[in-house]
């Protein structure tokens, strides 16, 4: 979850700023760490080093750090980011605080009809380049702002809401290739974000938006004609994940992170994700699948050749740690399974890379740069096999 910033807080505040949209551990840890530094400087810098002045110094600490806990309790009680929003009730859209929330949304969007990521897009105006506001549909970009409009139109009438939202729905069909699949943004760049995207979630994330779309709720505002492309365009998305699940010795494996949108075969993004079998986007999809009513054959076998290679790829006898004063994997013969982020192609040897290119297949061999700043092993596959374990479908 994400921590908004507290009412009570002023948001031209610097540290308020930089601290918003982290994670309430991800600060508490920042705050202990910088005031920690501050009292040992203090200590050592003293005449007189004493019992009595590390005392003195670890009460500070701790006294600030429970002040800490309770400035962020505000933090989870003030929710204003796109997903927040959603839980709002209906009464909260007509309310000073939701007027302002969602004139916020509207001013973040482009004139192409997406918005961009990793911004609370309800919590300021943008004030920035208009000629350099570009969009996406990554890192849950689009996607959630679309939903509060909805929801917003619903309760409000207010004809601007529908205008945005129909104007990003647009966009999300236009934006979709010929054989189903979705680049990272359009219009398309001449970079790897042209590729067919699975990365971190984002064409699936497409795919229920447009789904939920066309059943109606909050998306009443569609008309028919809109809801009959958001089916289709939904079956050639499935289509397109059915067409792009690599095969090796002449059996069906998963997916890579991202496809060339022309063949369809796996490519790099990043310097440091090559083209291989993704544990985490591959166990996203598989989920996806298994949400479908009425599954084709294609499907079914899909879906099964993907659950035979998660349960034949499973690591165990280890957990990970992304410590800096822990190794990365650590041997523990009563740790969860673990999958890889990466898979190399024809070998299923895991695989890691620094931002040079180089494949390596020990964690260890990398930096510390990309060892502690990616994420590279998982317990994705623990919660798919769960779910497949009450598919219907299964065999």
């Amino acid at each position: 979850m994400v921590f908004p910033i507290p009412i009570s807080c002023s948001t031209e505040t610097p540290i308020v700023r930089q601290l918003h949209g982290y994670r309430i551990e991800v600060i508490v840890s920042f705050l202990f760490n910088v005031t920690s530094k501050l009292m040992v400087a203090h200590v050592l810098r003293s005449r007189r080093f004493a019992t009595r002045d590390c005392c003195r110094a670890l009460k500070r600490i701790i006294l600030f750090c429970i002040l800490s806990l309770f400035i962020l309790g505000d933090f989870a009680h003030a929710e204003s980011s796109v997903d927040e929003i959603l839980k709002k009730p209906d009464d909260w859209f007509l309310q000073d605080s939701g007027r302002k929330a969602l004139e916020n949304i509207l001013s973040w969007q482009t004139k192409s009809g997406d918005w961009p990521k990793n911004e609370d897009t309800s919590l300021d105006p943008f004030s920035g380049d208009a000629k350099k506001h570009v969009g996406t549909f990554d890192n849950g970009a689009t996607c959630g702002e679309l939903r509060v409009l909805a929801k917003a139109y619903r309760v409000t009438g207010d004809e601007r809401y529908k205008h945005a939202f129909l104007l990003g729905f647009d966009h999300i069909l236009k934006a979709q290739y010929p054989n189903g699949g979705w680049p990272q943004f359009y219009p398309l760049s001449t970079k790897y974000h042209r590729h067919i995207t699975f990365n971190d979630g984002t064409m699936i994330r497409l795919m229920e938006f447009l789904r939920d779309a066309a059943k109606g709720g909050d998306f009443e505002l569609l008309d028919a004609t809109r809801r009959e492309a958001a089916v289709i365009a939904v079956d050639r998305g499935v289509e397109c994940i059915v067409k792009c699940q690599v095969v090796v010795d002449g059996k069906l494996t998963v997916w890579c992170a991202q496809h060339d949108a022309q063949t369809l075969a796996p490519v790099m993004a990043r310097s440091f994700e090559l083209a291989s079998l993704s544990g985490s986007e591959s166990a996203g999809i598989l989920k996806f699948m298994m949400t479908l009513k009425d599954p084709s054959k294609d499907v079914i076998q899909s879906v099964e050749s993907g659950i035979a290679w998660f349960k034949a790829n499973k690591i165990e006898g280890y957990r990970y740690a992304r410590n800096k004063n822990e190794r990365a994997l650590i041997k523990d013969d009563a740790a969860p399974p673990l999958w890889a982020r990466f898979y190399e192609i024809g070998t299923n040897r895991p695989m890691f890379c620094d931002r040079d290119g180089i494949a390596k297949y020990n964690i260890a061999e990398i930096g510390s740069e990309r060892r502690n700043g990616y994420t590279w092993y998982g317990n994705w596959g623990a919660s798919l096999l769960a779910t497949y374990n009450k598919w219907p479908y299964r065999r």
